[in-house]
């Protein structure tokens, strides 16, 4: 009996449901779309305003610059979009979220539906956060708008889906998976030869990694592992 393809569902509430779709037509995302282990859509915000003009922001009450998106709006959207599954997210891309992490991205790759909500402007009203499951970051810093963030999620955590690398174990070794960076990774030319200053430098591949011996092949990519994260990411084996 042939196995059962799961397919994951992601959807992306923005007024720009172009940006979202040309990003989806290359790439991981492309083929999982094509393999049908993935459905991302782009759902826009505009059309749930209640106007004609397609009106989603209004002036801060208070007053100050910019605008923000309106609640009644942008709550019709997510409880459209959110549907009555039991196995959905609902995510809010917002600068003052948790940090996004290879640990958020393993458990957010349980869920069947992933709803992801995009903010423009000065941001939302702040009673929409009592109508999303979670608020997520993916830096100290403010972009133009949520949807950049939101595809960075996405591909995190469709890496993690099986089937999607074509081998479902391709993930495991890859940094952060274990607390640790990756190990170095190498290819050919067996040994690289660099002119510098004038001079050529032979850069050649460590000798285990020829070996064949696949036991010390691993014992060495977990020492350089433990060394590079010691060196570069000491806050990882706290």
């Amino acid at each position: 009996m042939p196995k059962k393809i799961l397919t994951k569902k992601i959807s992306i509430i923005t007024l720009f449901p172009e940006f979202i779709e040309q990003y989806a037509g290359f790439g991981i995302i492309a083929r999982a779309i094509k393999n049908k282990l993935l459905k991302i859509s782009a759902v826009n915000l505009r059309s749930f305003a209640f106007d004609k003009r397609g009106t989603v922001d209004d002036r801060p009450y208070g007053g100050g610059l910019g605008m923000v998106l309106r609640p009644d709006v942008v709550i019709k959207g997510i409880n459209k979009v959110r549907g009555r599954s039991k196995n959905t997210r609902v995510i809010l891309m917002t600068p003052q979220g948790k940090p996004f992490s290879q640990a958020i991205a393993r458990k957010l790759a349980k869920y069947d539906h992933l709803v992801f909500v995009s903010g423009r402007y000065e941001g939302f009203d702040e009673r929409v956060r009592k109508f999303v499951d979670e608020e997520i970051s993916i830096g100290d810093y403010v972009l133009m708008g949520g949807e950049l963030p939101a595809l960075v999620i996405t591909e995190a955590v469709l890496r993690l889906v099986p089937g999607v690398l074509g081998k479902d174990d391709s993930a495991d070794k890859e940094s952060f998976t274990e607390r640790m960076l990756e190990f170095p990774q190498y290819t050919k030319p067996e040994v690289l030869e660099v002119k510098v200053n004038g001079k050529v430098k032979k850069m050649p591949v460590p000798k285990v990694l020829l070996s064949g011996h696949h036991l010390n092949v691993e014992k060495w990519r977990v020492e350089e592992s433990l060394k590079r994260t010691k060196k570069r990411r000491p806050d990882l084996l706290k």
